[in-house]
């Protein structure tokens, strides 16, 4: 409780616990759901795609590291923009891009559970399952952080264990298969285009946002100064070994134009590869593994609201905490009634690709706040500082990777824009009456 009495949130989280949270949103439905997209825009050269991809990535990490560490609290994002250009209108506009690209994560995921879930049981309508993911992942965010924490550990290990399941399985596969050799597909690779491996790596970068999540829940974390920066780059690092591990042996053991087909791709190269793990086995893991990233998503999503009406950036009920279960249960309905609504009416490529355009946007904002933070010499209060070439390079791969996202994801991003304009323009006026 603060001194005024009014509820706040609880510290929960120690270091392994933000890095489960971390590697638990990167993993899951980006490489579950999305390997078979990468493979048909990248072809063979899916591993270039997903190496290009995590090299924006993790410079973007290095930058949120920085910037965690420096102002550990709910709605990083916005807070950064505020502390870098002292401009309330643009931290309303970066929190209110983060928020839309948190709630078409979440919905893009829950798409990605309806077609795993197919798999298991045919004849449930899509809808239905979109519906029931939705209202238990907003029931475990409202219950607790405690609860959503130790969800999100078990979700991960079953998660990483199917991963896992991919890379030996297809590793098996490969080594008593004449045919098939891994050599073959880098060959194959380099004679792909390179606009080929941008539209890949644009549509990839999906598969690795989740670390900036983390900033939005320092005030949920435990010394967030020390472990925030640690746990960002531990997260990222861990995620990113096992994706190009994953992604290589996909394209080698199945052919890259069957994956962009396949409705649950990983499912497909193990079915390919073995015999040995039931197909319902693996679809059931690739439940967990989506569900938890969408978890994670509202758990974001719901704190950057509550975070952003701390702020005042927000209607004041939005940031009020529950008084018993201690979460923002008015910012936890928000997320559902929208992404429920999104979920319902998109596609998972359209909602993938409009999610990497707007974070892009987002995470050259965040470029662009370290570059001008850097520029004053401040003093060196923070536990991680990133080298200054950092963000430059940083926001220049953002810029790079914007225009190979889906083309009908363009227009909803301008749209999701003009729309964070009028909220500014609306809060301008109000405060000026």
């Amino acid at each position: 409780m603060t001194d005024s009495g009014r509820p706040t949130l609880h510290r929960h989280l120690g270091l392994w616990a933000l890095v489960f949270y971390g590697v638990g949103d990167i993993l899951g439905a980006g490489i579950y759901a999305l390997v078979g997209k990468v493979a048909g825009a990248a072809g063979s050269a899916s591993w270039a795609a997903f190496a290009v991809a995590l090299a924006v990535a993790g410079l973007t990490a290095l930058s949120y590291a920085e910037l965690g560490g420096r102002d550990p609290r709910s709605a990083g994002e916005s807070l950064f923009a505020q502390e870098a250009f002292g401009r309330p209108g643009l931290a309303l506009v970066v929190g209110w891009v983060v928020l839309c690209s948190g709630v078409l994560s979440l919905a893009t995921v829950s798409v990605a559970f309806a077609g795993y879930m197919s798999g298991l049981v045919p004849s449930l309508p899509p809808h239905v399952t979109i519906v029931a993911v939705l209202s238990l992942l907003a029931a475990i965010n409202f219950r607790g952080m405690r609860e959503s924490s130790t969800t999100n550990i078990v979700a991960t290990l079953v998660e990483l264990t199917g991963l896992l399941i991919v890379i030996v399985a297809g590793a098996l596969f490969i080594g008593r298969s004449p045919d098939v050799s891994v050599a073959e597909t880098f060959e194959l690779g380099q004679s792909v285009g390179w606009r080929g491996i941008a539209s890949g790596a644009a549509l990839g970068f999906f598969a690795f946002i989740g670390f900036e999540d983390m900033v939005n829940v320092a005030e949920e974390v435990k010394d967030p100064g020390r472990n925030m920066p640690r746990a960002i780059l531990i997260a990222l690092f861990v995620s990113g070994i096992v994706y190009l591990l994953v992604v290589v042996v996909a394209t080698t053991v199945v052919a890259p134009e069957t994956l962009a087909d396949a409705e649950a791709p990983l499912l497909a190269v193990v079915e390919r590869a073995t015999d040995r793990v039931p197909g319902s086995l693996f679809s059931l893991i690739a439940l967990f593994a989506v569900a938890n990233t969408g978890l994670l998503n509202f758990i974001m999503g719901s704190r950057l609201i509550y975070g952003m009406s701390r702020q005042g950036l927000l209607p004041e009920a939005l940031g009020r905490v529950h008084p018993t279960r201690r979460t923002p249960h008015w910012a936890i309905l928000a997320v559902f009634l929208v992404a429920l609504a999104l979920a319902l009416s998109g596609t998972l490529t359209y909602l993938a690709g409009t999610t990497s355009l707007l974070l892009l946007l987002v995470f050259f904002t965040v470029h662009a706040a370290l570059l001008v933070i850097k520029r004053r010499n401040e003093p060196d209060t923070r536990t991680f500082c990133a080298p200054r070439f950092v963000p430059l390079l940083g926001a220049l791969s953002c810029l790079a990777l914007m225009p190979f996202v889906p083309s009908g994801s363009l227009l909803t991003a301008l749209v999701i824009l003009a729309l964070g304009g009028i909220v500014v323009a609306l809060r301008t006026r109000r405060e000026s009456d």
